[in-house]
């Protein structure tokens, strides 16, 4: 099951999609707008999202690129009535990943997003993470070994400290929850802090603390969990 960002304008489309989607087992969240999209960004962990270009507020394209220099890994399946060449061009050099037009089957929407889900999965398109801090920083992780650099210099971390970055990491921008993180840790090895949520808050120190001046920074969002996110370094 993945959960999914509808960003629709049109009700009946909307409230179709959202039923068609949950039927099919989905967990469906649904934004009216592109601003209420971007505030769902920030505040949930999505695995896709659906979006349409002719929004109110803040229009389709400006989200989907807005999505690319946030979360640069997150797949997204535009749905748009805009069925010119340039429309697409446009679409997929904004950062789309698949482009359907209206109207559409639904088959045919349900197995678009199931191959995209499937493609966001393999180490080739997220296996190495990566995040470019500013101009000269970046940040690094290789899943395969599992390591992370910081500006080429090899960090320091314990297997606990390096999944819950990864986590972060691939969820940058988004709000990671306390029990995400403790889901990923029943397969890490145990560690002398324990794995219980009093633990998380030790790891989130200890990372904050080996990320101190980089640019980067790990908000505690009251009662929803952990962001990484850009700071001033």
């Amino acid at each position: 099951m993945a959960h999914l960002l509808i960003v629709e304008d049109d009700e009946l489309l909307r409230d179709g999609l959202c039923a068609q989607l949950t039927h099919a087992g989905h967990q469906v969240s649904a934004a009216t707008d592109g601003a209420q999209a971007q505030r769902w960004l920030e505040s949930h962990r999505f695995d896709a999202v659906v979006l349409d270009l002719g929004l109110p507020v803040v229009d389709g394209i400006t989200v989907l690129r807005w999505i690319r220099q946030r979360l640069a890994a997150l797949p997204v399946l535009v749905l748009t009535a805009r069925d010119g060449v340039d429309d697409r061009v446009q679409g997929l050099n904004a950062g789309a990943d698949d482009y359907l037009t209206k109207p559409f089957s639904m088959d045919e929407l349900l197995a678009r997003l199931a191959a995209m889900l499937r493609r966001s999965r393999l180490p080739a398109f997220g296996g190495s993470l990566e995040v470019q801090i500013s101009v000269a920083k970046r940040l690094r992780l290789d899943p395969a070994l599992p390591v992370a650099w910081l500006d080429d210099e090899l960090m320091e971390l314990t297997h606990r400290e390096w999944s819950l970055l990864s986590l972060l990491v691939k969820h940058m921008g988004q709000v990671v929850s306390r029990e995400d993180v403790l889901a990923v840790w029943q397969s890490a090895p145990a560690e002398g802090a324990g794995g219980g949520s009093n633990a998380l808050e030790v790891y989130v120190h200890r990372l904050r603390r080996k990320l101190q001046g980089s640019g980067l920074g790990i908000r505690n969002v009251r009662g929803l969990g952990y962001m990484l996110e850009l700071v001033s370094a």
